[in-house]
């Protein structure tokens, strides 16, 4: 079916549905463009989880093994709040570098004869492809170009975040919650090397402006959150990346996923708030399932129609999780003052559509029973998506 594919994007999406495709027919035409030069990537450490890998061995086991042998790991959750500590243990997770799975994921599919252009920008579908894959991220040229076709919607979050590193190497995933004078900052850290952490720092925009991080340059700012969060870094620094400043996440949806020989991937298809850690495995997940639409079926609209079906309804809880991770620190005041044992489990649960509507301590004694009782779990799964959605109903009709 297929016998020139172009992919716009050196990302893991692109990267991977490359490997995948030329698996499945090494007589495949494929090249990937990055606008980027071969080296240069934005972030630090992404994050996955054992699933992701059973899934990647199963499509490719090579790549696998690369990319489990240069993970780290941790099974720990850690909560820092006020001068108080709280550990729980969890499901095993794994870090790496973002820099060093591209480097995996561009070398396997050099081995398997993919071309990769770099500093090679595609802003249309070049002539003579067969398939064009628009996998050039948030700001996809590709997507842009046929905006209206795709039905793009881009929704801005509330809080501010920043991405940044540092040198000081988390031994579990850690939460750090500091209270100011103008409101609640937070960080998320984890390891994705022996010598690096990722760590982002959110807040909402009245401690942003409180604290003055909206005028501070970068290293006000930067030396402000060392500060803010000193206990956690035990004198390491935090590192910025040239020219990174603070953002508000965009989620981005697209009504319509193909366009004539076009389709999309990874984030320039969805993107999914950052605090589920899911971006890189939908990503890869999408590549997965595109690949094998176009091995299980003979024409290239009905495979690309039957791999949009599929990843929009698979989509759907992940998204859902994304929208209520965001809510619950949108809302952080809600819980930060309950026990610390007792907030953890709530953040543990934050993706659950019934929590914004029931007292945080109500909520904390109704799970903690479900997880005594089969039934009492089974009743919740059922009662919590058809409550939250009557609550939500009954306040839009206020707010009308």
């Amino acid at each position: 079916m297929l016998v020139k594919v172009v992919c716009a994007g050196g990302g893991p999406a692109g990267l991977y549905l490359a490997i995948l495709l030329k698996r499945q027919d090494p007589s495949h035409d494929i090249t990937v463009h990055e606008r980027n030069p071969e080296g240069s990537t934005y972030g630090w450490g992404v994050t996955y989880w054992r699933g992701l890998l059973d899934r990647l061995q199963e499509h490719d086991p090579d790549s696998a093994r690369a990319i489990e042998d240069a993970s780290v790991r941790w099974s720990d959750g850690v909560a820092h709040v006020r001068d108080l500590t709280t550990r729980h243990r969890g499901d095993q997770g794994f870090g790496i570098g973002r820099h060093r799975l591209l480097d995996l994921l561009a070398d396997r599919a050099r081995a398997l004869g993919v071309r990769l252009e770099y500093e090679s920008e595609l802003t249309g579908p070049p002539a003579g492809a067969d398939l064009v894959v628009a996998a050039d991220g948030v700001h996809s040229a590709l997507r842009t170009r046929h905006a209206q076709a795709f039905g793009t919607e881009i929704t801005s979050g509330r809080n501010h975040y920043l991405w940044l590193g540092t040198t000081k190497v988390f031994d579990a995933f850690t939460f750090a919650f500091t209270e100011t004078a103008h409101g609640w900052i937070w960080a998320y850290g984890y390891g994705y090397s022996g010598e690096h952490s990722t760590c982002v720092v959110e807040c909402s925009p009245e401690t942003f402006t409180g604290l003055g991080l909206d005028r501070a340059d970068d290293a006000e700012g930067g030396a402000l959150l060392e500060k803010l969060f000193a206990d956690v870094l035990d004198g390491h620094p935090l590192i910025a990346r040239p020219g990174a400043g603070w953002l508000n996440f965009r989620t981005l949806t697209n009504r319509a996923w193909r366009h004539d020989n076009v389709v999309l991937l990874g984030d320039a298809a969805h993107t999914t708030h950052y605090s589920i850690g899911a971006g890189t495995t939908l990503a890869l997940e999408d590549a997965m399932c595109l690949a094998e639409a176009l091995r299980t079926h003979t024409d290239l609209p009905e495979a690309l129609a039957a791999y949009e079906r599929r990843r929009t309804a698979e989509l759907l809880s992940a998204q859902s999780a994304a929208r209520y991770s965001a809510r619950w620190y949108e809302n952080l005041p809600r819980y930060i003052d309950l026990p610390p044992h007792r907030m953890f489990a709530l953040l543990g649960q934050r993706h659950s559509p019934l929590l914004p509507y029931v007292p945080p301590q109500l909520y904390y004694g109704l799970d903690k029973a479900a997880g005594r009782l089969e039934a009492l779990r089974r009743f919740k799964r059922w009662i919590g998506p058809r409550a939250a959605r009557t609550l939500q109903t009954r306040s839009a009709a206020r707010r009308g």
